[in-house]
């Protein structure tokens, strides 16, 4: 390789390696409206994982009477059942188990304070950003999400046949609650629900391009 298509070379790889911005850890998905800014979903671009707007959708949307609590099966019914924005693969969140994250650890099972390795878990501390031990309450940080309850919300995740996790979003702490218990539910999914398209390289990066390889050819001609 001479000289010149070495440096056009260099040059070119440098300018499509220009870094982008990187979005924020929550992105708005399924907007409610043709080019609006109220989504019905929001993206956690670091965990992979995509949460309904609306942290009480359960009731907001006529499925759950009273505050929207419900036993544990119908909790999964009602997010298997779920359709928004033409998506119809939601489902609750998982507990991971063991969990050595958690603040206590009992015969293989981890509950408490601090489990970021379940996915309530990481959306309430690493993406929202909360704290345990603060003086007066835990959810200091709701982010974009409307109608988060301070209290139980069930998993997807059993302990036994009759004893299923749940997650306080009071205090964002990981417990177990009989299957009869009366939680909220919050759907959830994992991936994006609307993966973005092939970025293009801009315009200026085409342009430089080939201002490059008309040099290239330029000095070929005066050679």
């Amino acid at each position: 390789m001479d000289r010149y298509k070495f440096l056009a070379a260099t040059a070119l790889v440098a300018a499509l390696s220009i870094p982008t911005i990187a979005n924020s850890a929550l992105v708005g998905r399924l907007a409610a409206t043709e080019g609006g800014t109220d989504y019905q979903a929001y993206y956690d671009t670091e965990a992979d994982l995509t949460w309904l707007a609306d942290a009480n959708y359960a009731q907001t949307s006529g499925y759950a009477a009273g505050y929207g609590r419900m036993n544990w099966a119908d909790a999964n019914a009602w997010a298997a059942q779920l359709t928004v924005g033409g998506n119809d693969t939601w489902r609750l969140a998982d507990t991971s188990q063991p969990d050595a994250s958690c603040a206590t650890q009992s015969g293989g099972t981890s509950y408490g304070d601090w489990c970021t390795g379940s996915e309530m878990g990481s959306l309430f501390y690493t993406a929202l950003g909360n704290v345990t031990g603060q003086a007066t309450t835990y959810l200091d940080n709701t982010g974009p999400f409307s109608n988060i309850q301070y209290y139980g919300y069930w998993t997807a995740t059993e302990r036994s046949s009759t004893n299923m996790y749940y997650f306080g979003m009071g205090d964002g702490s990981t417990n177990i609650g009989h299957e009869v218990g009366a939680y909220y539910a919050w759907a959830m999914q994992t991936g994006d629900v609307e993966p973005p398209s092939a970025v293009p390289i801009p315009s200026a990066i085409w342009l430089f391009g080939s201002g490059l390889i008309g040099l290239i050819g330029f000095a070929k001609r005066k050679k």
